[in-house]
């Protein structure tokens, strides 16, 4: 029953295979040595593009991170440089490394706590016109209509737009002794400039008059961003405008508050510097010499371009540490509507 002629029947079905391996060698040899081969193309196949797609955005960032080097650091590591040395700005007097006497000097001199205190006093001022102000204002405009809103906002931020020399120049003329509006208006006679008691708050109310602006668009945005979901929620569950504002939409404002409180004390004795130099010029009696103008009386009257560095790398570490820490205590104050 059983045929001898099947049993090579299994071999001769393998013979074609080997033969059209022994025809195609080429082909067979390329097939094992691609399955060799493969898992380790694979391999680096991936890792080619991961490489790829990490190195491109990167790439991106090299014209932004070149400026950043050209105008921030490296004016930095020269001006650390410079307060180390001993020299007055002309090119052809001889540079004379002095280390650490710049940083000592200063620290001996009167007039730097003068100017950190006069700082920190223009700092406290500017914090109403950045941060009351604006947020009495945002309040204010949220029961306006649309368009007057905007016809407000552009009247408010327009100070902002004024150059700081023109605007000098316009209350310099208003707070004029002895035919200025304000004395008219207020009915007094005081020199607001020119008296050691009246110059520093002349300073902060011109400063802050340019700043508002900026700042009422900015709680502005910020009360847009707030949903109106949560005032409803509110109104529904009995609480009255004032608790709302007070409890709701005001931390919920708080990113756009610190956000103005880091700009006010990172910039606002910066922004001052030009009145200053308009109006002033650090006087009467050193009545308003900040720390900047303070840097720039070293470096372009005395022409001590050692000590004017070494005030301006105090200056930066300062206000860097205080820049740290506000940011520090902004990721714990705030709330964000998530």
């Amino acid at each position: 029953m059983f045929q001898v002629v099947d049993a090579p029947e299994r071999p001769t079905s393998a013979v074609p295979v080997s033969d059209s391996a022994t025809s195609d060698s080429g082909t067979v040899g390329g097939n094992a040595s691609r399955e060799v081969t493969d898992p380790v193309v694979g391999a680096r196949r991936p890792l080619r593009s991961r490489l790829r797609r990490g190195v491109v955005p990167y790439l991106y960032l090299i014209p932004a991170s070149a400026m950043l080097v050209m105008w921030t650091y490296r004016p930095l590591a020269q001006a650390f440089q410079l307060s180390t040395v001993e020299w007055n700005l002309l090119p052809t007097s001889p540079i004379r490394a002095v280390g650490a006497d710049n940083y000592r000097a200063l620290a001996d001199l009167p007039a730097l706590g003068d100017s950190i205190w006069l700082t920190v006093v223009l700092i406290l001022g500017l914090l109403p016109f950045t941060i009351v102000i604006p947020v009495v204002v945002g309040f204010a405009m949220r029961g306006v209509s649309l368009r007057s809103s905007r016809i407000y906002q552009g009247l408010i931020f327009a100070p902002f737009l004024v150059a700081p020399v023109a605007g000098a120049a316009v209350w310099r003329w208003l707070l004029d002794p002895g035919g200025g509006i304000v004395n008219r208006v207020l009915g007094v006679d005081v020199n607001w400039i020119y008296d050691t008691r009246t110059a520093q708050l002349a300073i902060v109310v011109i400063t802050g008059w340019h700043l508002v602006g900026f700042a009422v668009l900015a709680v502005a945005a910020g009360l847009a961003g707030i949903s109106t979901d949560y005032d409803e929620a509110a109104q529904i569950d009995g609480a009255r405008r004032r608790q709302i504002a007070m409890r709701i939409t005001l931390p919920l404002l708080s990113p756009t508050l610190v956000f103005l409180t880091l700009m006010t004390v990172s910039l606002g004795a910066q922004w001052s510097f030009p009145l200053i130099d308009t109006l002033t010029q650090g006087g009467p009696s050193g009545a308003t010499t900040n720390i900047y103008y303070l840097m720039w009386d070293f470096g372009f009257d005395s022409f001590n371009a050692g000590l004017s560095s070494a005030t301006g790398m105090v200056l930066f570490v300062g206000f860097a540490i205080v820049a740290g820490a506000l940011v520090w205590l902004s990721e714990r104050i705030t709330f964000h509507d998530r």
